[in-house]
């Protein structure tokens, strides 16, 4: 039923959309092209998500999904341009209908002006371009992305200490091994003294990430590799064949993680030791809000770490920082999450310009923040889920480098 409901809507507006195509040209060859191309991506839609018996989301569900808003967006755009126009076209013919009087000869709607035609199919031009490139290019196009960050309490030894942070792999969505190898050579190049990874090895399965494994084994930094899990990792969104096959593919990706050689820490914590001198890593498990899984345990990860320790937590979900990690009798120097994927799609123009719809959902949803003199950064992910690609919101390498000092550029 709900399928049917949908497709009356997407119809309707096609053939609302269609008046502008009609308005410039009234080739056959185009008509032709226009309705071929909307029926094959909507009926492909169709039949991956309602006519086959699937138990999650495929690679072509995903591309499924995706041409779909590749078309459907621009359609909405040119349906919002037209409907502007109408706002006048519509009072204009009630008007002639009642000054003139009823004339079957008379043609009260004025037609449509071409120009208007031409501006909104222009502009929907614009996301279809954008949302094409990021399925095809955007989803790879790693940034490396630098901070510095100065703490007047960061013990001497570990001064010029640089972390890379990456985050949401979601292994699953991958369909280009060459691009995935080019990203971890990308983060070996930083040359950091520690790689975190803030969660979310997989969409839901552990053997989504055997084909990646020994790419990611190469990982390296001399000080090691730490990991918490996200709220993908436990499995939660499939259906599983009993509550033991569950818990056992949670373990499966624990194992997964540690063969990689990352040091997962489960409500655990970790000294680092240089010179004499130490910081504290501390790693919870997912703590979520609105439905998501609450697993975390600050207290606990914490137990054996000292009031007055530098302490760098590793926690997926940054609502953890809003909710309880700022407001812990702890202080929390710098916390490091992900999961909003800043939504893979926005506009940045760095340093000046950031913005994602996700920002209506998460208040701290991509980059550097401060809050009562802690800092979260929330990196951007490094793979993507759901819509296949990525629009001005490009996966993420980030790199910070720890500075003694009270001041922050």
């Amino acid at each position: 039923m709900r399928w049917i409901i949908f497709l009356f809507i997407f119809v309707i507006i096609d053939i609302y959309v269609f008046q502008a195509f009609r308005t410039i040209s009234k080739n056959i060859w185009l008509t032709v092209a226009y309705w071929f191309l909307t029926v094959l991506v909507l009926g492909n839609f169709i039949y991956q998500f309602y006519g086959l018996n699937r138990s999650d989301f495929g690679n072509s569900q995903a591309f499924a999904f995706g041409f779909l808003i590749a078309f459907l967006v621009p359609k909405i755009i040119v349906l919002a341009v037209m409907f502007s126009e109408d706002i006048f076209r519509v009072p204009q013919a009630i008007f002639r209908y009642f000054t003139e009087g009823s004339n079957a000869d008379l043609k009260y709607l004025p037609s449509r002006r071409s120009f208007i035609s031409k501006i909104a199919l222009g502009i929907a031009a614009i996301p279809f371009g954008a949302i094409l490139y990021g399925m095809y290019k955007g989803k790879y196009n790693f940034k490396v992305l630098k901070y510095t960050l100065n703490f007047e309490d960061l013990p001497e030894a570990f001064d010029g200490y640089k972390i890379t942070q990456i985050s949401d792999v979601h292994s699953g969505s991958f369909d280009n091994v060459e691009k995935v190898k080019y990203a971890i050579d990308l983060i070996n190049e930083q040359e950091s003294d520690v790689i975190l990874f803030t969660g979310d090895m997989v969409n839901n399965k552990a053997e989504e990430m055997i084909p990646y494994s020994k790419i990611f084994s190469k990982l390296k930094a001399k000080d090691g590799l730490f990991s918490v899990l996200g709220n993908h990792d436990y499995g939660d969104y499939v259906k599983w064949d009993s509550v033991e096959a569950k818990k056992q593919n949670l373990e499966d990706l624990k194992s997964i993680q540690r063969e990689i050689g990352f040091d997962l820490l489960l409500n655990e914590s970790r000294y680092i030791e240089k010179k004499g001198e130490k910081i504290a890593l501390i790693g919870v498990e997912n703590w979520g809000v609105r439905g998501f899984k609450q697993a975390g345990d600050l207290k606990k990860a914490v137990q054996n770490i000292g009031v007055k320790d530098f302490k760098i937590l590793m926690s997926h979900d940054p609502s953890h920082w809003e909710n309880q990690v700022i407001h812990d009798e702890y202080h929390y120097h710098l916390t490091l999450s992900g999961h909003t994927h800043g939504m893979q799609f926005g506009i940045e123009i760095p340093g000046w310009f950031k913005w994602s719809p996700v920002k209506w959902r998460y208040k701290y949803w991509a980059g550097i923040y401060k809050e009562l003199g802690q800092y979260i950064n929330v990196n951007r992910g490094f793979g993507y889920l759901g819509f296949p690609g990525r629009v001005g919101i490009w996966p993420e390498i980030t790199v910070i480098e720890l500075k003694k000092g009270a001041r922050n550029v």
